[in-house]
């Protein structure tokens, strides 16, 4: 498919996503040093999201209902993300202490798209997704190093974090397959809506407790505002809508950008400090994406460039 006068659309709806998602590790960074429980702030995040969703859905238009036979597909892709994907993103955020170092990890969902895409749907592995991939590997290295050894919380967190990246990689692929038939909307809509529900019963078990007078004020409920609607409707519809138009692999090197700007906010806001290592590694994790995903517009067979 060829996004022939989309094209600047499409590179803008990109750039804003991926801006703005590196802006998402930060607020989840500042609810979790809040000690705002996960499952507390999850919940309330897809909530408002689900329904704004579905309000605007109603009020545009986009409305679609699930057809029988692809609601299984729905309910894999809301359990792939948000819900593994959130789960392994916060914790992973919270055991690591870092938004910068989550950023780059998750950066990686590329990469492993490309590995599945070799291995499972017969697409070559050439030069440069060779080299892409060991220079982000090594990057991301550089990024997660700690003299002195790694603790153990560290270690789970990265281990979430990779989580969070198989089920954004799920989730790239339920995409592609459900976006020939449904809008971005409706995608995104229903999205929420399951994922909602399928965070029900742990915020009812450990999210209770974070109903307190400190979660009720203006910079919590704020940032939990700007998490819902700017990162999850905003940037989700997006991101369906971007996939749709020219495919996962080419979609997934604007998110390349991701870790560059969370690195940068986490630095003026004082949240992180970025040593030189540190920068060589993003740029080294950055520069490998973006080489692993070149020439792959005419060889990926789920791409729809």
């Amino acid at each position: 498919m060829s996004i022939g006068n989309n094209k600047g659309a499409v590179y803008t709806a990109a750039m804003i996503a991926v801006i703005v998602w590196g802006f998402s590790f930060i607020w989840e960074n500042f609810l979790i040093t809040r000690n705002i429980p996960i499952f507390t702030f999850i919940f309330e995040r897809l909530l408002l999201a689900a329904i704004f969703m579905y309000a605007f859905a109603k009020i545009s238009g986009k409305f679609q209902k699930i057809e029988k036979g692809d609601f299984k597909w729905f309910m894999l892709l809301a359990f792939s993300e948000p819900f593994i994907y959130f789960i392994g993103e916060n914790f992973g955020i919270k055991y690591t202490g870092s938004p910068v170092m989550a950023a780059v990890i998750i950066a990686t969902i590329p990469v492993v798209c490309i590995i599945i895409e070799t291995f499972f749907l017969n697409i070559s592995f050439s030069v440069w997704k060779t080299i892409g991939t060991f220079l982000t590997i090594a990057g991301i290295f550089m990024v997660v190093y700690k003299a002195g050894g790694m603790g153990v919380k560290n270690s789970y967190g990265i281990i979430l974090l990779f989580m969070a990246v198989a089920g954004s990689v799920s989730y790239s692929f339920l995409v592609n397959k459900l976006s020939d038939r449904y809008n971005a909307i409706t995608i995104t809509m229903w999205q929420f809506i399951i994922g909602s529900v399928l965070f029900l019963p742990p915020f009812l078990l450990f999210g209770l407790k974070g109903l307190t007078p400190d979660y009720f004020t203006l910079p919590v409920q704020g940032t939990l505002l700007a998490l819902a609607i700017l990162c999850s409707c905003l940037c989700f519809a997006l991101w369906v809508f971007i996939i749709s138009k020219i495919g996962i692999t080419s979609a997934n090197v604007f998110s390349a950008i991701i870790p560059a700007v969370s690195a940068v906010v986490a630095y003026y806001l004082g949240q992180e400090e970025l040593t030189v290592l540190k920068v060589c590694g993003i740029a080294l994790a950055i520069a490998g994406v973006i080489l692993a995903q070149r020439q792959s517009s005419a060889v990926a067979g789920i791409d729809k460039s």
